[in-house]
C-alpha cells in the first residue's frame, strides 16, 4: 500500500488515491477540556481514529524575540496584556479559545514603527528560529514552529511513528505567512484597510518585508530537513466578502505570491496551499493564477460551497475542508445529509473532507467519534 504521504500528494494531483487520504481537522482547546468530561482521554486524534497525519516542519516565522507577555490590567471577568507579537489586547479569561478578543493597540502605526520592529524582531535570528528545540522536534517527528505545552506532551506518542507512516510535511508559515493576515497582525484590521490608501509605500514595504522573510527563513528550513507542500495564512474575509477589495489586493500582493511560489518551485516544493476562514470567493482566482493550488478551510457558514467551487475551478485547485461543522454539532442525519453533500467532489478526486474548522465544543465527543466514523465509512475506510 503507499505511504501516507504519496496517497497525500496523490490526492492534490487528483489521482485516484486508496485507502482515501482522511485527516481530523483538530479542536479547540476548550473543545479538548469538554471532551475529557464526554469520555475523551487525551489521545492524539489521528492515532485514536486510524487516519493521517500532517508532519509540520515549520518555525516561527514572526517576531523573534517575541515580546514579553506584560499583564497590563486584569479583572474577574478579563485581563489586558501585550502577547508575544506585541499586539494589546482584552480578552475573557473563560471561553478565550471560542470568543474574540479585543484589540486595542498594534506595535506598528507608521514606517518608523515598522523599521524598528523589522530590525530587532524580524531578521533572521536563526539561533532562535531553528533553536536546538526546534531541530530536535522536526528529528523525532513531533509538530515544530510555535506550539503549545498540550501539543509538546503529544509529540511523545509520536515516536518512532513517523518512519512507519511516512506522513507528509508541511512548513506553514501561519499567522506571519501571507500580505494581509500577517500585517494585520502589525497594524490592526483599521489601519491595514486605511493604508492601502494613505500608506501605499509602507504597505509595499511590509510585503516586501514578508517576502523575503518566508524566503530567507524557509531556504534555511531546508538546509535542515525537507518537506512536502508550504501554507500561506491569511484569514482575510468575513461572513460574506473579503476586508480588501480583490483588485485593491492583486494590485499589491500578486507579484509577491507569484515570487515566493516561483521559489518554493524551483527548490523542489512542486504544492504551495493557503489558509483563509470566511468567504473568499472574490480572492480565488488571484490565489490561483498566482500558483496557490491548494486551499483550506471554506467556511460554509460564510456561504463557501465547495461544489460550486469544484465546478468553477475544475482541478486547477484542489480543496480541504468544506464540511459544516454545524451540522457535525446536529448529528444524526444532518451530519450524515452533510457528509453526502461533499461526496461527488469525494469521488472527481483533489479532495479531503474535513471539517470546515476546527472542532468548536457545541460538537460533543460522541457525536464527534460518530461522525468520524461515518466519513471514514463513507470513504472506504471503515
Amino acid at each position: 500500500m503507499a505511504t501516507s504521504r504519496q496517497r497525500f500528494l496523490d490526492t492534490l494531483e487528483f489521482k485516484n488515491v486508496n485507502p482515501r487520504w482522511l485527516r481530523t481537522s483538530g479542536a479547540w482547546q476548550e473543545t479538548l477540556d469538554v471532551w475529557r468530561t464526554q469520555g475523551y482521554q487525551g489521545q492524539p486524534l489521528d492515532q485514536y481514529f486510524g487516519v493521517d497525519r500532517i508532519m509540520r516542519v515549520d518555525p516561527y516565522y514572526g517576531p523573534v524575540p517575541e515580546f514579553e507577555y506584560t499583564v497590563v490590567e486584569e479583572d474577574e471577568r478579563t485581563v489586558t496584556y501585550i502577547n508575544h507579537e506585541g499586539i494589546l489586547m482584552r480578552e475573557f479569561k473563560q471561553h478565550r479559545d471560542t470568543s474574540m478578543p479585543q484589540f486595542i493597540k498594534f506595535p506598528v502605526e507608521n514606517e518608523a514603527d515598522f523599521e524598528k520592529l523589522r530590525a530587532e524582531r524580524l531578521v533572521l535570528n536563526l539561533e532562535q528560529r531553528l533553536s536546538p528545540q526546534w531541530r530536535a522536534r522536526v528529528a523525532a517527528g513531533g509538530v515544530a514552529g510555535r506550539v503549545s505545552e498540550d501539543l509538546m506532551r503529544a509529540e511523545s506518542l509520536y515516536k518512532d511513528a513517523s518512519a512507519q507512516d511516512d506522513p507528509p510535511r508541511q512548513c506553514w508559515a501561519d499567522r506571519w505567512g501571507g500580505y494581509f493576515g500577517s500585517i494585520r497582525n502589525m497594524m490592526g484590521v483599521e489601519n491595514l484597510c486605511r493604508a492601502f490608501y494613505d500608506q501605499p509605500r509602507l504597505l509595499e514595504r511590509m510585503m516586501e518585508e514578508r517576502t523575503e522573510a518566508m524566503i530567507t527563513i524557509t531556504e534555511k528550513v531546508l538546509e535542515v530537513t525537507s518537506f512536502d507542500v508550504f501554507w500561506f495564512w491569511e484569514d482575510m474575509a468575513y461572513k460574506t466578502a473579503p476586508l480588501v477589495g480583490p483588485q485593491m489586493f492583486r494590485k499589491f500582493a500578486f507579484h509577491h505570491y507569484r515570487r515566493v511560489v516561483d521559489w518554493m518551485h524551483s527548490h523542489g516544493i512542486k504544492h504551495v496551499g493557503l489558509d483563509s476562514d470566511g468567504n473568499i470567493d472574490l480572492l480565488l482566482p488571484i490565489w490561483v493564477e498566482a500558483g496557490i493550488d491548494h486551499i483550506w478551510p471554506f467556511e460554509v457558514q460564510a456561504g463557501m460551497d465547495i461544489n460550486k467551487v469544484r465546478a468553477k475551478y475544475g482541478h486547477s485547485l484542489a480543496l480541504l475542508g468544506g464540511i459544516d461543522k454545524r451540522c457535525v454539532a446536529a448529528g444524526g442525519d444532518v451530519m450524515r445529509r452533510e457528509v453526502e453533500r461533499v461526496m461527488p467532489v469525494v469521488e472527481d478526486g483533489g479532495y479531503i473532507p474535513e471539517l470546515d474548522h476546527s472542532a468548536p465544543p457545541d460538537i460533543s465527543w460522541p457525536d464527534y467519534c460518530v461522525y468520524i466514523e461515518y466519513l471514514k465509512f463513507r470513504l472506504g475506510r471503515g
